[in-house]
């Protein structure tokens, strides 16, 4: 979600916002959005920079009368608490356009530009006292559109929330342009990389399997993904190698086993899973003969080839299929 700024401060409707391709901000700074975030959705909602320190008057800001800013700070607790201070209405009153800002609210992180300008509102507000435009709004959203969410973001860079003060450099300031950039780590990129390979070695695996160990890798499969077996693999039911319950949602779960089978022999089950009342169906093939396709429904499943190795191996059977194919 990409909330702009209203043209002029006074628009009703919002502009269409063009997210660059990538950022390279000049500056980088971390801004609490009034106490608790309580300013936080008023200043995406309007595209504003938002900023308090009542009790400094706007033209001393301006002016950069810091001694004065200073000497109007004496009442803070300690001689560190007022060098915040001053620090912090330099900061707001002095970094560019080039600045990056940015601040954590409703679960995700949100950034943006503000214009140089500083609007005055007054001290006698409970509001903020001044602001700067935001030059394409608030943005909770990677170059890519993906929502960047508190959740998924390195405890290194969200720590910068816990700050008690209003404004401070972020230290993981090279973190987090990439994930804005939507880049990488460059140690998730290799990760990536490792793990593509284990998932092809881990399908040219289970390929190699006999039956019989073929059929305890699928048992383990569903165990250790939370199902239980009602029935064992090889019981003679006629529709159905594996009737398999979840617990902890009582869904059920019909379970059909093949060495080898074509798009024939999965329809032909898909019909019988429909006509037996479980909720879930999961066809599991050791070697497909052609292309095998399941449609794009919920509770359907097909777990072959690439798919089933990448099951086992995020089930952490990667060492099973090792001392298997051995």
């Amino acid at each position: 979600m990409t909330v702009p700024a209203k043209p002029g401060g006074t628009g009703t409707e919002p502009t269409e916002v063009v997210v660059p391709a990538a950022i390279e901000p000049t500056d980088v700074r971390y801004i609490k959005l009034g106490t608790g975030g309580g300013w936080a959705r008023h200043s995406f909602e309007n595209g504003h920079l938002s900023f308090g320190y009542h009790s400094i008057p706007d033209s001393v800001a301006k002016e950069g009368d810091w001694n004065e800013v200073a000497k109007l700070l004496k009442g803070r607790k300690s001689a560190g608490a007022v060098t915040m201070g001053v620090t912090e209405v330099t900061a707001f009153y002095g970094m560019d356009r080039g600045c990056l800002w940015i601040t954590f609210a409703e679960g995700h992180l949100w950034w943006g530009f503000a214009d140089e300008k500083v609007v005055w509102v007054g001290d006698d507000t409970d509001e903020p006292s001044r602001f700067r435009r935001m030059i394409r709004g608030w943005s909770n959203l990677d170059r890519l559109g993906r929502p960047l969410r508190t959740d998924q973001l390195s405890s290194r860079l969200t720590q910068v929330a816990g700050y008690r003060g209003t404004i401070c450099k972020v230290d993981e300031w090279e973190y987090l342009i990439r994930r804005i950039n939507g880049l990488d780590e460059p140690v998730v990129l290799v990760a990536r990389e490792a793990r593509e390979k284990m998932v092809a070695i881990a399908t040219d695996m289970v390929r190699t399997l006999h039956w019989a160990d073929f059929e305890t890798l699928v048992d383990l499969i569903f165990a250790r993904s939370g199902w239980q077996r009602s029935t064992r693999v090889g019981s003679r039911l006629i529709d159905v190698d594996i009737v398999m319950e979840q617990p902890t949602t009582a869904e059920n779960a019909f379970v059909q086993v093949k060495s080898k089978a074509n798009q024939r022999v999965l329809d032909d089950y898909l019909e019988r899973f429909r006509a037996s009342g479980h909720r879930h169906f999961f066809f599991v093939c050791h070697t497909a003969q052609g292309k095998l396709t399941m449609p794009e429904e919920q509770g359907l499943h097909l777990f072959e080839g690439r798919r089933l190795a990448e099951v086992a191996v995020r089930n952490g059977l990667f060492d099973w299929l090792i001392e298997r194919s051995m």
